[in-house]
């Protein structure tokens, strides 16, 4: 299997199974002499962890991530970074009853229709539980970025919609993020949030989600036309998230019922800087960033794997019917904030090294 590293300058590949015995990473680009310490990286793996509520999985892991190489004395050396997160709480045996069969939804076929050979213990690399590797890169990417862009860079994540309950755009607050299980930025929705996801664990299905990104402290001129567009670069990177089904950027899809008046940014000069009246662009144009909030915003399908009862097929071709116990995520979409935040992080320093090595400022 080729394909598990991703970026250009800033690259990381990542490694490791769901129910194997660790998981991991090497970071490959990161600038010498940033202050970097686990504790760091551990603060966003905990936000990414399950367990944490009940209305994630259940299952328990510490996530304790290891520096093995790459940092001395507590800074970055430029060397490749080397990181390892050991599983602890596996239950294979959960997956013995349905080992022959192919779980509708997931990679399961398509796996075993391309190599001949899968890991059914939870999915193996088609696992979310992958993504905690990508969470641990991120929080360098972000440690990075801060040293780079300063104080007024941050990327913050929420989600505004679990199932057909929306949040209110209006009422978003970045303190109220971390406030609540959900990750909701309108505490208005956090109760309506609960119950809904309480009737959808009870009932033994699941739900998708909607996650918002906003970075901000971005300057002006990162990303390239034609073939390294920033909000390509995105697209690809949060497409790469297990589970998520659609990108949008800025207005993302709503612009097609737009009109030119209302989908163009407007700007005017002030002073030495130009300031937009609006952000239909989601703060990219032309593939290039404008100096304004980046806003992007991704869905995330409804977990897969539910207790109800579905038809499907095993591996000799024959029908069958699946019902998947365990321990997963009634909506899979709670926990893939620190996971977008984290793989938006990546693709601004990518680009930000890129924009240095080209135009040199």
């Amino acid at each position: 299997m080729s394909f598990n590293t991703f970026g250009k300058l800033f690259r990381f590949t990542t490694w490791g199974e769901s129910h194997g015995p660790a998981l991991g990473c090497v970071v490959d680009g990161c600038p010498p002499n940033i202050p970097l310490k686990d504790t760091d990286i551990q603060k966003e793996l905990n936000r990414r962890k399950p367990g944490q509520s009940k209305f994630v999985t259940q299952r328990k892991e510490s996530d304790t991530v290891h520096i093995l190489s790459g940092v001395f004395e507590g800074k970055t050396t430029g060397t490749p970074i080397s990181l390892v997160i050991y599983n602890e709480d596996q239950k294979s045996k959960d997956y013995g009853d349905i080992k022959d069969k192919f779980r509708p939804g997931h990679a399961d076929f398509t796996y075993f229709k391309k190599y001949g050979i899968r890991d059914y213990r939870g999915g193996g690399r088609s696992s979310a539980r992958e993504t905690a590797a990508r969470v641990a890169v991120g929080a360098i990417a972000r440690k990075v970025l801060e040293q780079k862009l300063g104080k007024k860079f941050n990327i913050v994540g929420a989600v505004t919609q679990v199932g057909p309950v929306f949040s209110n755009p209006e009422n978003w607050d970045d303190k109220q993020i971390s406030k609540n299980p959900f990750f909701a930025a309108d505490k208005d929705v956090v109760s309506i949030y609960e119950h809904y996801l309480m009737d959808i664990r009870k009932s033994g299905s699941s739900c998708g989600a909607m996650i918002e990104l906003r970075a901000r402290g971005i300057p002006v001129g990162l990303g390239a036309p034609i073939y390294s567009k920033l909000d390509a670069d995105i697209a690809a990177g949060l497409m790469s998230i297990n589970a998520v089904k659609s990108v949008n950027i800025g207005a993302g899809s709503e612009v097609a019922s737009l009109s030119g008046e209302l989908n163009s940014d407007e700007m005017r000069a002030s002073g030495k800087q130009v300031k937009f009246k609006s952000n239909k662009a989601g703060g990219i144009l032309g593939g290039i960033s404008s100096g304004q909030e980046i806003i992007c915003s991704f869905a995330v399908k409804p977990t897969s794997s539910i207790l109800n009862t579905r038809e499907t097929v095993n591996k000799k071709g024959k029908n069958t019917k699946i019902s998947v116990r365990g321990r997963h995520d009634p909506c899979v979409g709670i926990r893939a904030v620190p996971i977008g935040e984290a793989m938006l992080a990546c693709i601004l320093l990518d680009h930000y090294l890129m924009h240095k090595a080209q135009c040199g400022k």
